[in-house]
């Protein structure tokens, strides 16, 4: 009877002592991992409070992910969903805050009231491009980037359109860019030093017109206006009020241009006596004097062609 006594008193002795040493080494490991822990974290730039916003961002995200995926195993996406949904804004991520950057020229309240819907909306629940196309309809926007930015700002940057020049309608000018995208209404003191285009289908031929003045730079930034005739042709009128004819045509109407061009450097046309040129039957240039006027300007010998 004693004997067993003994021999029980010996086994516990040897089980505390490996209990202890269990103990012993897991906390030695457990030691070991923390400074393995504290060692790698000190490689990274962060505080110790950005460090506890990342940790907390991941476990918010595993939390999450372990939703979809048991809800999705349970064949209920919707629901998985909104559990989602409300982890998120149980957690603080939700749109709180909307940050618009871009806006130099148009109204950034126009952005704002696209994206007002998505406030207090839970991150997972915002339609990244579905806002992103909607922004895409307004005028001034050429293209709009939309991101969530943890925990609650929905950020927007817009890249907006360039005012090209003004369209002249029956009613009000209208500020397009070089396209011929309509972006809004202006007054006319406003518009005084920028390219006035008139005519039916005048907006659509704004970027060949650019091209076309291109081919003379020396006369592109006297011309004040321009009018599409016919869906054919330019007229286009100098600052002087003077008046030029193109032909028809893309070349015939550079051509046309780049000769004028040349005539006006070696006679001083622009600012001159005539009222109008007209060059719609190259390689001939007509002109028109001001009534009363019967003696034009003489033009050079080498100028061949031109009356």
């Amino acid at each position: 009877m004693a004997q067993q006594i003994r021999r029980s008193s010996s086994t516990g002795v040897r089980r505390a002592a490996k209990a202890q040493s269990r103990s012993l080494t897991a906390r030695k490991a457990a030691g070991q991992a923390s400074g393995f822990i504290d060692w790698l974290m000190g490689l990274f730039p962060f505080t110790e409070e950005q460090w506890s916003r990342i940790w907390l961002t991941l476990i918010i995200g595993s939390a999450v992910a372990l939703a979809v995926f048991i809800a999705s195993l349970a064949g209920v996406p919707a629901m998985a969903e909104a559990q989602v949904a409300r982890i998120a804004a149980d957690a603080g991520f939700e749109v709180r805050h909307v940050r618009v950057t871009g806006t130099n020229r148009m109204d950034e309240r126009l952005v704002y009231a696209r994206v007002l819907s998505e406030r207090s909306r839970a991150m997972p629940e915002v339609d990244l491009a579905a806002l992103r196309t909607e922004l895409m309809t307004l005028p001034w926007v050429k293209d709009a980037r939309v991101s969530i930015q943890l925990p609650h700002t929905l950020a927007i940057d817009i890249v907006e359109r360039t005012p090209h020049a003004v369209l002249q309608k029956p009613d009000r000018l209208v500020l397009i860019d070089a396209s011929g995208v309509e972006l809004e209404t202006v007054a006319k003191d406003k518009a005084t030093d920028m390219l006035r285009l008139s005519g039916p289908g005048a907006g659509q031929q704004a970027a060949p017109l650019e091209k076309l003045l291109a081919a003379a730079p020396a006369l592109a930034p006297q011309v004040e206006a321009a009018e599409w005739v016919g869906n054919r042709r330019w007229n286009l009128t100098f600052k002087t009020g003077q008046l030029l004819a193109l032909p028809e045509g893309e070349i015939e109407a550079a051509t046309a241009l780049v000769k004028f061009a040349r005539l006006d450097g070696q006679n001083r046309l622009i600012g001159g006596k005539v009222v109008a040129f007209d060059m719609r039957s190259p390689p001939r240039l007509y002109m028109r004097l001001p009534d009363g006027e019967t003696k034009g300007p003489k033009i050079a010998a080498n100028a061949e062609g031109a009356l």
